[in-house]
């Protein structure tokens, strides 16, 4: 039995962040923009097109970009817009979209196959892409085609704010003029490589024999190889809520010291940031937990920029704990909880110069992972173990969680 044809549609927000800071001021609309961090170490996490005529691409420096343009204007203040936003463009797909994947804060990709029975694959991305620029103003660009790779490399073609099909059976031809630096994956090095080899186009990649790839390349020439013939067999990776992470404590006795409270909160948020850290993944979401003697028990969370640091995460639990805690009352259970987990969104962070932030992160949890996780912890959070320690240990739990799933309460 043959295989059904595949349609795979490739969207991508158009200079999202830009996008984003335009909706928010539409005075900027026009300006040569960069998003990114005003310091010295800053770089350009993203572009307007207007900037983009200047040599200007992200990952550079800020410092090398103004001095290519030194009338553009900085942006970056609206992180939790950017989260905001894509947040809203992944509920519009999940709802319409059967089978899609979020590869990244601004990118995603459809799995349409088996529609054409019942509608035109083609029509039905179109009018996709049409409710999502009704409802938030963004521009976003798609191309529709028979794998993931066709779809990524069209929908650069179709930019900005565009749309494109390749027809099952002309991905060769579609692909042929191109630069054979349009192939994900090529990078500078092999790009520079290739041309030594008098190899500028994916036609001239293509025309090539196998093992002369293979000699130059080693394994990874095969794979440029069918590559240049449209040739992928990725598949869409189903998107689903991520799992979160949690910790909680219920007290030995009951707490109404403020003091060791926070540090509580501290050690907790500390915990529960480096297991994030060890999956590699950033929260969307902060909730913190009290219980009081009565059994009463109320929670309240967050929608956050995308984080995984430690301070940044505490900041906005004591914030949580204050708009929560009954003043005076004591506490039974307190928890805190990470959720909206994702390795999409590293690049929010690339406002700043976070290169040492986060190399700092990576050496504290190099000792917690050698010396266990109480090794290397905040001054308030070490209070906190100590004086729960001399007063006798309380049930403290440890908890992942799928992401529809609550938390199971204590009696």
């Amino acid at each position: 039995m043959s295989q059904p044809q595949r349609y795979i549609a490739h969207f991508d927000l158009d200079a999202f962040f830009v996008s984003v800071e335009c909706i928010l001021d539409p005075s900027l609309k026009g300006l040569p923009l960069l998003v990114g961090g005003h310091s010295d170490r800053g770089v350009v996490a993203a572009c307007s097109y207007e900037a983009r005529k200047y040599g200007i691409h992200s990952a550079m420096p800020m410092r090398t970009a103004m001095r290519l343009c030194p009338h553009a204007t900085v942006v970056g203040n609206a992180r939790g817009q950017y989260s905001k936003y894509s947040r809203w463009v992944t509920e519009i797909i999940a709802a319409k979209a059967p089978l899609f994947e979020k590869a990244s804060i601004d990118e995603f990709y459809l799995d349409l196959t088996g529609m054409d029975r019942f509608f035109d694959p083609y029509q039905w991305t179109i009018n996709l892409r049409d409710e999502i620029m009704t409802a938030t103003q963004l521009p976003i660009s798609f191309a529709l085609a028979s794998n993931k790779m066709i779809s990524k490399i069209a929908t650069q073609e179709a930019k900005p704010n565009g749309y494109i099909q390749v027809p099952n059976g002309m991905e060769r031809e579609f692909l042929a003029p191109l630069k054979v630096n349009k192939i994900p994956g090529v990078g500078e090095h092999t790009y520079q490589a290739m041309q030594e080899m008098g190899i500028f186009t994916i036609r001239d990649l293509s025309e090539q024999p196998v093992d002369v790839l293979e000699r130059r390349f080693g394994k990874y020439g095969a794979e440029l190889w069918d590559k240049a013939r449209g040739i992928h067999h990725g598949e869409v990776t189903p998107y689903h809520e991520a799992k979160s992470i949690s910790t909680e404590n219920t007290f030995e006795e009951n707490k109404t010291d403020m003091e060791f409270l926070m540090a509580e909160l501290v050690r907790m948020t500390e915990r529960v940031a480096y297991e994030l850290r060890q999956d590699n993944k950033t929260a969307g979401c902060v909730a913190v937990k009290i219980r009081y003697p009565d059994f009463e028990t109320t929670s309240r969370q967050m929608t956050i920029p995308y984080t995984f640091y430690d301070d940044e995460l505490i900041a906005k639990a004591k914030e949580l704990f204050h708009q929560l805690y009954r003043k005076g009352q004591p506490i039974r259970l307190l928890g805190v909880r990470l959720s909206e987990l994702t390795s999409e969104a590293i690049q929010t962070n690339l406002f700043e110069d976070t290169g040492k932030k986060t190399q700092l992160y990576k050496a504290i949890d190099d000792v917690k992972g050698r010396f266990g996780k109480d090794a290397v912890v905040k001054a308030g959070g070490q209070a906190a173990a100590d004086r729960d320690k001399s007063a006798g240990e309380g049930v403290s739990r440890f908890l992942r969680k799928s992401g529809g799933e609550k938390p199971k309460e204590e009696g």
